[in-house]
């Protein structure tokens, strides 16, 4: 197992960011760390980097003690972190050189690997213009696309990347999930990628683990996932796919603003597309509120009731308008990380 942590636990005064987190990640896996804002992802990463600290819990780093042997076990990781690293006048041609000299790759080796690198991220173009202060020279997806090279510049047990897809163009994302994919089945490095974007996370990774509050609420393949979260009872084969064709999901857009006052009319009207008056017909199986969205899974069997009594909610003024379609990942996550009050009965 090139990434081991078991019951991690990170406190900040009285707040508990990492509360007894379990995680591994073994060589040659993709995996996905997913969670909203405040989670305690970038935390968590800190850590297995050795920049924090945990209070208690234990962290290896291809077989190496990461609590008592920090800048040992920190060699077998190389880390994009999610804000952008300077790169004030550097060419990503020579970032990306200089990373992988600095990693101990000789001077004909650097060039190489930054040469082959410019060309898998399609990085050419600008691979000689230098980066200028506040942002000039460099787009932020072109800047984000160097100093993810730069993290694969020379090969390592463990990849760390977080939110590596910011600011990057739909284009080159392709090509950015596609150059991790190689170093995990070509290279058999283990690689965890921090993200909040659900969508992409399911068509990639291999095992995902969602962070909540401090705490994993759920963990393994995104087919095991779904099933979970949307409380489906679709069997998960040996190699963790099932069929959800028989799952959809309605979005109702609710009236009002995300949270208003109790005696704001829009108030009643949320409360009443809320729980109030769901229809027995519709045999929902999961539902959460998110902002001005009511989200409900239920049996594809039942699309002719959702939409004759959604039809009727908008005609009444109860909903603005509503979707029904496929159950996918999303649905899950928003139901394994929903707070208990915006959960509907």
């Amino acid at each position: 197992m090139i990434l081991d942590i078991h019951q991690l636990t990170r406190r900040f005064g009285n707040v508990t960011a990492n509360d007894s987190v379990s995680l591994q990640v073994r060589a040659g896996q993709l995996s996905g760390l997913l969670g909203h804002n405040g989670a305690g992802k970038t935390t968590l990463v800190s850590q297995i980097v050795g920049l924090l600290r945990p209070d208690s819990g234990s962290l290896h780093v291809a077989g190496i003690d990461a609590i008592r042997r920090p800048a040992l076990a920190r060699r077998a990781v190389a880390l994009q972190t999610q804000s952008t690293a300077s790169l004030d006048g550097l060419t990503p041609r020579l970032a990306i050189t200089l990373a992988a000299r600095l990693r101990g790759l000789s001077a004909r080796d650097s060039r190489a690997a930054s040469a082959r690198l410019l060309e898998e991220l399609d990085l050419g173009p600008w691979a000689d213009r230098a980066a200028r202060p506040e942002g000039g020279g460099l787009s932020g997806g072109v800047r984000r696309l160097t100093t993810l090279a730069m993290a694969l510049a020379a090969p390592v047990p463990l990849l760390v990347l977080d939110e590596p897809t910011n600011d990057v163009d739909a284009a080159r994302r392709r090509l950015l999930w596609s150059a991790l994919r190689r170093r995990a089945d070509d290279d058999g490095t283990a690689v965890l990628v921090v993200t909040h974007n659900v969508n992409e996370a399911e068509s990639v990774v291999d095992e995902l683990t969602v962070l909540d509050r401090g705490r994993v609420v759920a963990s393994g393949s995104p087919a095991q996932l779904r099933a979970r979260g949307l409380g489906e009872k679709a069997e998960i084969d040996a190699e963790g796919a099932g069929s959800y064709d028989d799952t959809l999901r309605l979005t109702l857009r609710l009236p009002g603003e995300p949270e208003p006052a109790p005696t704001d009319a829009a108030a009643e009207l949320r409360r009443e597309a809320l729980g109030l008056h769901l229809p027995e017909q519709l045999a929902v199986q999961r539902s959460v509120v998110v902002g001005r969205r009511a989200i409900l899974t239920l049996p594809a069997s039942r699309a002719g009731e959702a939409v004759a009594w959604s039809t009727g909610q908008r005609a009444a003024g109860v909903i603005e308008d509503y979707t029904l379609g496929p159950a996918s990942l999303e649905d899950a996550y928003l139901a394994l990380t929903a707070p208990k009050e915006e959960t509907l009965a």
